[in-house]
């Protein structure tokens, strides 16, 4: 017993050592055996994944008891969409989101150093008066991304539209980024002097073909609607650079309130914007210039601004008013509009009572209470027709002046130059006068 003993203390390393080789032995044979086996079994039944086992499993337990499932689970399963509304958003995502891009707005910026002198140098070498005051100077300058927005291209040939306020420094740089990430330069065709609006223009990136020949790729392009035509509760469809982030998001809500007049500031641009559409599509700081589209995919609105203080109140420019400076932007690198020169009030049932006038309808032209706000510009169209402080527009080539048609609106479908006739009543008496309109650019 005791040589046992003996001999196990003196072998018993080299005995746990022979014990561990026989069991790693043991374990790769057992393991190519069952590996052998596992290779028939996927050969014979192939094997799925476990979630996939888990949810047919749960199918048959509800349908056991007698709960219809509306979609089994099956391997290769794609969404479907649970109305038509929802697969006509899905469509018009699908279809135009790469015709909206990203603009990026990059300047060249001081680079500055900090430095350390001693107002003692030269004086005294005494360690107590060596006194180090911060200096800054400047050691060139870097390209930095300072803002950005969101656009849409309208041609094939690279026009996009945009918000004024996006590309409102002259001395920065624009590049338009697409959703497959290419990047363009950007140049700013025109800016719009009464809206926020401003037509930008990429050139199109070159491809070879099989042949190895050069082309023009052209760009993805939404589809331009009737903004006329909205109606209140419609759905809308919402996508930009959110935040100057997320690009192409998405958001849905419905068109919320029509014809709103608000003043917008943004990019040091302050702008009262007149007849704006009202939505609760979420349109957040970097949705700026990005498109408003219906359920056909057409473009109704251009987003431009927000409530800050608000919840899912936000305002689109309609698109009926960017299609004349497309054409003006690409025909004349400009957008004008008609001007005639005058501070007006338009006239209504309450404006008459409050000021005594003779009519309610038509444009009162009157001076402000601050100063340089004067009745009628000098020099100015109006001027030069001999319109005068409160004189009354009533109507322009037979259009009625009244709130719901106001003089703004009816001027703006003449082009600087025409000559139009207006019905004007002054100090009583009604006359008729040829006003050539002037011209206001940006």
């Amino acid at each position: 017993m005791n040589k046992t003993k003996d001999f196990f203390k003196k072998y018993r390393f080299l005995l746990f050592f022979l014990i561990g080789v026989i069991f790693i032995i043991f374990v790769s044979v057992v393991g190519f055996a069952a590996g052998l086996s596992l290779d028939k079994l996927k050969a014979d039944y192939p094997l799925k994944p476990l979630a996939t086992y888990i949810n047919q499993l749960t199918d048959s337990f509800l349908k056991s008891r007698n709960i219809e499932i509306e979609n089994p689970a099956s391997e290769n399963q794609e969404y479907v969409p649970q109305t038509s509304q929802e697969q006509a958003v899905i469509n018009v995502v699908k279809d135009y989101s790469p015709a909206v891009v990203s603009i990026i707005v990059s300047k060249d910026l001081p680079v500055i150093e900090e430095y350390y002198v001693s107002p003692f140098d030269g004086f005294f070498n005494d360690p107590f008066f060596q006194i180090q005051i911060p200096q800054y100077r400047q050691i060139g300058t870097e390209k930095k991304e300072i803002g950005g927005g969101s656009g849409f291209i309208v041609s094939s040939d690279g026009i996009v539209i945009t918000n004024k306020h996006v590309v409102l420094d002259a001395s920065a740089e624009y590049t338009v980024i697409t959703t497959d990430g290419r990047k363009f330069p950007a140049k700013v065709l025109a800016k719009d002097p009464a809206q926020d609006l401003a037509v930008l223009k990429i050139e199109k990136e070159k491809v070879t073909d099989d042949s190895g020949n050069l082309s023009d790729k052209p760009f993805s392009v939404v589809k331009l609607g009737d903004s006329s035509k909205l109606e209140i509760g419609q759905t809308v469809i919402a996508i930009g650079n959110a935040l100057g982030e997320y690009r192409n998001t998405i958001s849905v809500g419905v068109v919320s309130g029509l014809g709103r007049t608000i003043t917008a500031s943004g990019g040091g641009l302050v702008e009262t914007l007149e007849d704006v559409i009202q939505t609760d599509a979420a349109i957040n700081k970097g949705n700026s210039g990005g498109p408003l589209l219906n359920l056909r995919g057409e473009v109704i609105g251009i987003n431009t601004a927000t409530v800050l203080d608000a919840q899912n109140i936000g305002f689109a420019i309609p698109i009926n008013l960017a299609k004349r400076n497309i054409n003006q932007a690409i025909a004349s690198g400009k957008i004008s509009y008609p001007f005639l020169g005058v501070r007006l009030v338009t006239i209504t049932d309450q404006v008459q009572k409050d000021n005594n006038l003779p009519v309610n309808y038509g444009a009162w032209i009157t001076s402000g209470s601050q100063k340089g706000e004067v009745a009628v510009v000098p020099g100015s169209a109006a001027d030069k027709a001999g319109i005068k402080d409160k004189d009354i527009i009533l109507e322009v080539n037979g259009q009625k002046v009244t709130a719901e048609n106001t003089l703004l609106e009816i001027i703006q479908d003449y082009n600087p130059g025409q000559v139009v006739k207006m019905k004007v009543l002054s100090q009583g008496q009604e006359k008729i006068i040829d006003v050539t309109l002037g011209e206001r650019t940006e």
